[in-house]
Order: C-alpha cells, then sequence, then structure tokens
C-alpha cells in the first residue's frame, strides 16, 4: 500500500479532518476546532530532476530536508517559513518568500499535487511540467487556501538555480532610492527609518550595485532582520516595530491586526468553490484563507 493510499485511508470520507506538518503556524486562519481529527501527510523526496528543474514531494517532508537535497546542486524552491516548516504547510498558507523579487510567487512552485478531496478519493491538480497549464489552474486554488478546498500529499515543485552571490545591506536609504540603485533587489524591508536589502545574482553585477548602495552609506551585514511574528496588509502608516516588505505591501508586525473584510463578491466566489470542493465543511473547519495576507 502506498503512502498515499494510507493517506486517503487516514483521511477517510466523514468526519472533521485537518493535516498537521511541523505546526509552525498553526493558528494562521483561525483554530480548527475541537473533535477535528488530525493526519499527517506522507514525506521524503520520491523524485528529483535537476536537469527539467523539477523535484516530486511528500508534502510533510521539512523545508529544511528539501533544501538539503537541492542545494547538491544549487537549486531552490520559492517557499519558505519557519525551522520545522514543512512543503504542505508552506503551500498551505502561501506566503511568499521575503526573497519573491528574486525567487517568485509560492504559488507558481507548485506544478503538480496529489491530493485527497473532501469525499475521500485521491485527485490530481496540475501537471509534471513547467509548460502543462491548460484548462483551470486549480493548483492556484490550493495555494493560501489552508487545506480548506483538498488536503495535499505530494506534490511536484518547480526548482530554480540559487543564485551566484548573496548579500545584504543596511542603511537609512529609503526604498525609493534603493529602486533608483539597483535593478530588481532580491529583497527590500523597511521599517520606517532603515532599508535591509538583498542583493542577489552574478557576483560582479551584485558588487557593482553594492557599491552604489555603500557610497550611499549602507553598510553589509549577515542577513535579514528578525522578523516580527504577525503579518498584516498595510492600509496606512507602519506601525511601531513593524517591518514592511516592501514589494509585497506586507508588515511584519510584533501585534496581529484586526481581520480586514473581504470584498463581498469575493466572498461568494469562496463560499461557492468551498461549497463544490467540499460541501460538508469537512476539512480544517473553521479556517478562513481570506483572513491571511499573502
Amino acid at each position: 500500500m502506498s503512502d498515499l493510499e494510507e493517506f486517503r485511508n487516514e483521511v477517510g470520507t466523514t468526519g472533521s479532518v485537518c493535516v498537521k506538518g511541523g505546526g509552525t503556524r498553526w493558528d494562521v486562519g483561525g483554530e480548527v476546532g475541537q473533535g477535528v481529527r488530525v493526519v499527517s501527510a506522507p514525506s521524503g523526496i520520491d523524485a528529483y530532476d535537476p536537469a527539467e528543474m523539477t523535484v516530486l514531494v511528500g508534502a510533510g517532508t521539512t523545508l529544511t530536508a528539501l533544501a538539503e537535497v537541492l542545494a547538491e546542486h544549487r537549486q531552490e524552491v520559492a517557499l519558505a517559513g519557519p525551522v520545522g516548516s514543512t512543503v504542505g504547510g508552506a503551500l498551505a498558507v502561501g506566503w511568499n518568500s521575503i526573497r519573491r523579487q528574486r525567487v517568485g510567487f509560492a504559488r507558481d512552485a507548485l506544478l503538480q499535487a496529489e491530493c485527497v478531496g473532501a469525499d475521500g478519493k485521491r485527485f490530481k491538480a496540475g501537471g509534471p511540467t513547467v509548460k502543462n497549464a491548460s484548462g483551470y489552474e486549480l493548483c492556484r486554488l490550493l495555494v493560501g487556501s489552508l487545506g480548506t478546498l483538498a488536503l495535499m500529499g505530494r506534490v511536484i515543485l518547480r526548482t530554480t538555480p540559487i543564485p551566484e552571490w548573496s548579500l545584504w545591506l543596511r542603511g537609512s536609504v529609503t526604498p525609493a532610492d534603493v529602486v533608483k540603485s539597483c535593478y530588481r533587489p532580491a529583497s527590500i524591508l523597511w521599517d520606517g527609518s532603515y532599508s535591509h536589502v538583498c542583493l542577489e545574482g552574478y557576483e560582479a553585477d551584485v558588487q557593482r550595485e553594492a557599491s552604489a548602495l555603500i557610497d550611499s552609506g549602507m553598510v553589509k551585514v549577515q542577513g535579514p532582520p528578525s522578523l516580527p511574528p504577525h503579518r498584516n496588509r498595510l492600509t496606512g502608516d507602519l506601525p511601531e516595530g513593524a517591518i514592511l516588505d516592501v514589494a509585497i505591501g506586507v508588515a511584519h508586525c510584533p501585534e496581529a491586526a484586526a481581520i480586514q473584510c473581504v470584498d463581498p463578491a469575493v466572498k461568494c466566489i469562496a463560499d461557492r468553490m468551498k461549497a463544490n470542493f467540499d460541501p460538508h465543511r469537512r476539512l480544517n473547519p473553521n479556517r478562513d484563507p481570506y483572513s491571511v495576507p499573502a
């Protein structure tokens, strides 16, 4: 019996159920509540083709374990999370890396997902190759859905080359001035007074752009600042102690913000999708993907 078949049997056809990986962001989108069965997705790397830049991996595999294997061929995936995070958890939460300008969106990393639906049946969404898009992009619906549409068991991810050179700088240069000095930096973080900038690419290009920023008063640092635990969509002034991810407009804040209202038209479409995928609300009940900024 395959790991996926065992996973399907654990999910079953009745009763509320959810998948738990590393539990590093377990409360994102709300608690599932009492009486919900918790299952684990398969783990392990089943196939990796560096030449095709794809990897087949169990959703329960940790990001750390996956990164170690991919690094042997100087490749990575556009998924990020705290230590202990799993591939499935990172996809379910759907948060983009602070290096999104370099690695791309989390949703673009997922090529194919082998899932178990609310009816207890296995199905595949997407395809095994990069140039495979046709029809509805179900994979994009799954990323950021918090497991409310289907439970991912095994996925095929797109990999990207690790940059030849990477460098972080810090200084009082504003994000607007950073953009004027650099061509698409991998990351710009702003705390209201200082910018943290990540430059990545070929060594000569990185050093040239770094020189311009250093001339403006920035200094080399070991890495990004420690980010506060809560992610909120920035709608006004940057809160005290928060750090803004300039590329995506998400502020990492010390305190959680009030849940913002979702456009009624968007909510209507979301409710119709949920009714089609999970009419009995079995999967990750009480969780609201639309309260979570990407």
